[in-house]
Order: C-alpha cells, then structure tokens, then sequence
C-alpha cells in the first residue's frame, strides 16, 4: 500500500506524531474536567488561562522559525499579534454594539433608518474618543469573512513591505533588530491616538462576548476557543515542521549560518527572508485573532516593544531552533506568570523585606535568561535533547 507524502514525513519525524498525540490528550483532559462539558474541577478562568498560553505557544512557534531557524532576530513579531486581534476585535465590537443599538430601537415609537442605525454604532463605538463617525478602516467591520482575510491580509502586507524594505537593504544583525522594533514602536504610538481609528488607549473591549450568542455561557464559548488554540497550534507546529525539515529548511539554515555563502551558491536570500518573514508574521496575527476574544479587551499597550522582547526570551528559555523548545518556554513563562502576578503565589518574608512576586517577576525572569544564556544556551530543549541521548546510551 502506497502512503502518503504526509505520513512519509511523519514516519520520518515521530516527534510531531508526540507532540500532536501530547497536545491532543492534553485537550482531553480540559474538556472533561471543564464547567462546561465534564466534571467542574477546571474552572473558566482557567480554560482561559490555558487557551491563552497555546496561542502564545503559537507566536512562539513562529518567532522560532524567523529567529531560530532563519537567523532574524525580529523583535517587532509580537506587533503583528496585535494587529490580528484588532482585526477580529472590529467586528466582534462592530456587531455586538450593532445589536445593542437594534434591541434598544425595539421601544422606539417609530422604526430606527438604517442612517440612524449606523450614527448610534458610530456613537456607542467611538463617543469614548469624542467621535460618532466610522473611519475608513472600519469599511468592512459588519462583515465577518472579510474581517478574517484582513486577519492574514493585513500583517502579512506590513511585513511584506517591511522586509521588502529591509532586506533589499540587506540590513542584518542587530540593526535589523533595531529596524523591527522601531516598527512595532511607530505602530503602537500610531494606535495611541485618538484618531487612529482605533480608539486609542482605549482599545477595543468587550471581545469576550460573540454576537447573537449572549444566551451560551462564558465557560462554553471559553472551551470553543480553547479548541481553536488548540487545534491551531497543532497545525501551525505540522507547517512549520513541514518547513524546517524540507528543502527550504535546509536553504533557511543556510542563510542562519552563512549568508554570503548562500548568496555565492546562487541563492536570492533576500527573496527566502522575505518568504520567512510574512509567512511567520501571518502565523503570529491567527494566534493573535485567537488570543484577544479569549483576554477581552485590546488595546495599544499590547503591542509595545517590551512584548516582542518578551517572545524572544520565551523562545530563548525554551531552546530556540527547537519548534518544541519554542513551545517549551512560552507555555512554561507564561504560565508561570499568569500564577505568580495573579495573587495565587504566597508572598515569601526574608526578614529585612518581603519578596512579593508580582513586584519580583520580571526580575526573576530576566534572571532566568541570562542564566540560559551563560549555562544553557540551547534552552530547555537543549536539556532535554541531552536527557533523551543519555537514556538512549
């Protein structure tokens, strides 16, 4: 019996057959210790907590391809994160004020014009920034299918221009850097105004709550999206390992390692970076769309530079050119500080002072890095690989 080019590659790769087989019964067991459909002993914040972290997972996943495997150091990654939830959150608050606004007009002697549909939206939505009319941006907010290619449409043409930009340049190293976290800054300060479109710092709220779906409980709507992290991060991680073990993973590493050298052999590797870039920037905006309806609310904080930095650390802790090591240390950081900075962790007293973990977190992580970098510079998926090597002797 013939098989298929796919269950070659899983044949040849049984770690992604693992990871698939880990992340499926790990999705198991949520669901039948959740409010919703099991046993009640996982409560709805925590179904939250756990869908967030596995789209932090998956922006994780991609900044490891960009970075680990590629050699681009972006730290602008987390920028298009943002934009894909902005671009689910417009219709989210779009539709959902529309139907405030239609069940409000029910008591109306007479029938609300669509013209006075449309400008008590434009009030609900925008009167917080001392404005009542849509911007053009919002042109297509009460349509859902369009607002979901905008999801890939626009951060993938951010970063196509961008790189297009940058690596024409053939800027590299820690000025291309620089040049990605200029950036996400340029954007995020953009975002902060009032005229943005936007609605500055005030961001977009309320994303929690699907349209026309007030009657299903938080705890059920919390498990749809924990099944649509889930079941993203188990495609994104297939893709991704599909890239790195293929051709263009072989000609990425190449480029990491000895860009002039690829260049020389013939190689346009402006063109392959281009290609990496946008195709990771895309992954990061669907882990976004993903993110923001689970966290409620966004707004241009979300996407300030210290957060691309934050993604590399995750990626570094975890062991970057390890798409499971990118998996690793999102999921391990992030929920360590969803537990320390949430109040759940006791405070420990050292006599001369207190040491409170939502004021010591960051130090702690910070901490952390560099001592990965000094001891552990392939992360925690570097342990891991000498853990499995030796049980294997």
């Amino acid at each position: 019996m013939m098989k298929s080019p796919l269950m070659k590659f899983l044949n040849r790769n049984p770690s992604v057959l693992i990871f698939l087989l880990i992340l499926s019964v790990f999705t198991i067991l949520i669901t039948i210790g959740s409010e919703a459909f099991g046993f009640g002993f996982i409560s709805t914040s925590l179904v939250k907590i756990l869908g967030k972290t596995l789209c932090f997972c998956l922006v994780a996943i991609s900044m490891d391809l960009v970075w680990g495997y590629c050699g681009i150091l972006s730290l602008g990654h987390f920028a298009f994160f943002g934009l894909g939830g902005y671009m689910i959150g417009m219709w989210l608050m779009y539709e959902r004020t529309r139907l405030i606004v239609l069940e409000a007009g029910k008591n109306a002697e007479l029938p609300m014009t669509v013209q006075e549909i449309q400008n008590s939206i434009g009030s609900q939505i925008f009167g917080v920034v001392g404005g009542s009319e849509f911007p053009i941006i919002w042109t297509f907010s009460n349509f859902l299918w369009v607002q979901l290619l905008l999801i890939v449409f626009i951060p993938g043409l951010l970063a196509l221009i961008f790189g297009w930009l940058a690596f024409r340049s053939r800027v590299t190293g820690v000025y291309l850097s620089i040049l990605t976290q200029a950036m996400t800054l340029a954007l995020a300060l953009y975002l902060f105004q009032n005229d943005s479109g936007l609605r500055g710092n005030n961001g977009l709220s309320g994303l929690q709550n699907l349209p026309g779906l007030e009657d299903i409980s938080q705890s059920v709507i919390s498990m749809w999206f924990f099944w649509g992290s889930a079941l993203a991060l188990g495609l994104g991680y297939l893709f991704v390992k599909l890239i790195v073990e293929s051709k263009l993973g072989n000609v990425i590493r190449g480029i990491r390692d000895n860009e002039q050298r690829m260049r020389f052999l013939g190689y346009n590797v402006e063109i392959y970076k281009l290609f990496i870039f946008t195709f990771t920037a895309i992954i990061a905006a669907i882990a976004g769309a993903l993110y923001y309806p689970q966290a409620g609310i966004i707004n241009p904080a979300e996407l300030a530079p210290i957060a691309s930095i934050y993604l590399a650390v995750w990626v570094a802790i975890g062991g970057r050119g390890r798409i499971y090591g990118a998996v690793i240390g999102a999921g391990v950081v992030s929920l360590l500080s969803s537990w320390l900075t949430g109040g759940q962790a006791p405070n420990i007293s050292l006599g001369f002072i207190e040491l409170k973990w939502v004021d010591w977190w960051l130090v702690l992580l910070g901490i952390s890095f560099v001592l990965v970098t000094l001891y552990a510079p392939k992360g925690i998926g570097g342990l891991f690989d000498k853990l499995t090597k030796g049980a294997r002797k």
